[in-house]
Order: structure tokens, then C-alpha cells, then sequence
């Protein structure tokens, strides 16, 4: 009865030993681009940064729900008609970087875009753009400050239509729930754009 005991064990230890295998092969994390061969293009590293609708100033639209307003840890972007009157308005990159991420996440999410931006003092901040309608852009890829980079959504109908964006000051955060009193990794997004619209080489 015992070496059937320790033969099952054993056979369960090593399906979930498996397991584990595979989802690590499986998960990919944002940062992995960042080992030592990875080189960043000067003309990609992010020195100024812009407003991600009604470029460069946000024109004709207004944030509907600011960061740290009832936990939210982005800036709700609206079109001045408010609704669905900017279902399909352009979003554009808030800053050079590397695209690190364009998927379909989830119902809640609709599609997501994550660039990181690399300034010139040598720290990174990541963007996030949820509720997309389209995207334009694929992970992998460099874009330019102001580059289209999708169109505004309402995450598959489940929202009016609006850009959810979020900055963080941690790369590689799992996407998350949009909402939380923990703001560790997070920075304000209207906030740090206004201190970082043009960024000094010798900063």
C-alpha cells in the first residue's frame, strides 16, 4: 500500500511540477525586452511628452474621472460631446517608446496598449491605453511621440465610449483593475505630462 501511496505522489508531484513549466514558458513579461542586447534608438528615447487625445493639448476633450478620484488609478479621456461622440477619435503615443503590448485583454479592458518610454536620465515610465476601439500599432514596435497608435473605444460596448490612461513609474505591473487605494508603481498621468512636456538631454 505504501510505494502505491509514493508512486501516486510522485505522479501528482510531476504533473504539477508540469504545469508550473508551461506557464512559465507561457507568461511573458513586459520587461523582457529590457536585457543587455536590447539597444535604444536615440531618436526613440522619450524627450517631451504629449496628451494622448486632441494632440498636443488635449483640445476639445476633458478627463471625466482624474487619478486618484473614487480609487481610480488613470485619467478617464472624453470627447466634449460626451457618450459615444468620440467612438473612434484618434489616440496617439504620449511619448517615444517601445511597444510592449497589444492585446484584447479582457471584456472589462477591450483592447490594451502598453509602450515604455525611456528618458534621457535612464529611468522608464510605461503608458497604458485601455477600452481601445482599434489598434494600430503591434508589441514590438518603436513609435514617435504623437504617432496614432489606435482609436478610442468602449471595451466591446460594455462602456461609453472613452481612453482609459494610465502612467506608471514600475515597468511591468500586471495590467490590473483600473481602480485601487494602492497607488505603489503608479504616478499621475495629467500631472507628469505637464512637468515633462519637453525634457532637457542634460537633466
Amino acid at each position: 500500500m505504501r510505494p502505491l501511496y509514493f508512486f501516486l505522489l510522485f505522479v501528482l508531484f510531476s504533473c504539477v511540477n508540469a504545469q508550473e513549466q508551461q506557464h512559465k514558458k507561457l507568461t511573458v513579461t513586459v520587461s523582457s525586452v529590457q536585457d543587455s542586447s536590447f539597444v535604444i534608438p536615440q531618436e526613440f528615447r522619450a524627450n517631451r511628452f504629449d496628451y494622448p487625445v486632441g494632440k498636443p493639448d488635449a483640445k476639445e476633450y476633458f478627463n471625466a474621472q482624474k487619478f486618484g478620484k473614487n480609487a481610480h488609478l488613470g485619467d478617464d479621456w472624453n470627447g466634449l460631446g460626451g457618450g459615444d461622440s468620440d467612438l473612434g477619435d484618434p489616440i496617439y503615443a504620449i511619448a517615444s517608446g517601445y511597444v510592449t503590448y497589444a492585446i484584447d485583454h479582457n471584456d472589462s479592458w477591450g483592447n490594451v496598449i502598453r509602450i515604455t518610454h525611456y528618458l534621457p536620465d535612464s529611468s522608464q515610465v510605461e503608458s497604458l491605453y485601455a477600452h481601445c476601439n482599434e489598434m494600430l500599432v503591434t508589441a514590438n514596435q518603436w513609435v514617435s511621440v504623437g504617432d496614432q497608435i489606435g482609436t478610442i473605444g468602449n471595451a466591446h460596448g460594455n462602456y461609453k465610449a472613452h481612453l482609459h490612461l494610465e502612467l506608471r513609474n514600475e515597468v511591468g505591473l500586471p495590467v490590473g483593475g483600473g481602480y485601487s487605494r494602492d497607488t505603489r508603481g503608479y504616478v499621475d498621468p495629467t500631472q507628469f505630462i505637464e512637468a515633462h512636456r519637453v525634457i532637457s538631454e542634460t537633466n
